[in-house]
């Protein structure tokens, strides 16, 4: 399954309270095979094209997410494609496509409640 959404990140960690159904949200989103979880079913490495990974973390299932605000955004030279991928797989969308001068943006959910963010930077894509 193709993403237009690119999978490169800071390193960053996402609580989840639901190992399994995380990682089958994650890899549609990002368009990424299943492989195994490590540390006793705890953790799980999303695969990512250069810079730092995105690691699912089940540690703090009792911790409820408390910001409406993203937690990270994933990089894409489409806005309108990456905002129709989103929508198509039934994801709770949380502010239409934004658009400035050098950037566009929209955010949604995932299934914990983190507010992620998808971000078309006009200024990467025209050099």
């Amino acid at each position: 399954m193709n993403s237009p959404i690119k999978n490169h990140v800071g390193a960053v960690f996402i609580h989840v309270s639901d190992m399994q159904r995380a990682i089958r949200f994650y890899s549609k989103l990002l368009g990424l095979p299943v492989k195994e979880t490590a540390h006793e079913g705890n953790i799980y490495d999303l695969v990512t094209i250069g810079g730092a990974g995105i690691i699912l973390d089940g540690h703090r299932k009792d911790v409820p997410n408390q910001s409406d605000k993203p937690i990270l955004f994933f990089d894409t030279d489409n806005i309108h494609a990456s905002y129709e991928h989103v929508k198509s797989l039934s994801i709770e969308i949380t502010s239409e496509i934004e658009v400035h001068e050098n950037i566009s943006f929209f955010t949604f959910k995932d299934l914990d409640g983190n507010v992620l963010m998808v971000n078309e930077d006009k200024r990467k894509i025209n050099i």
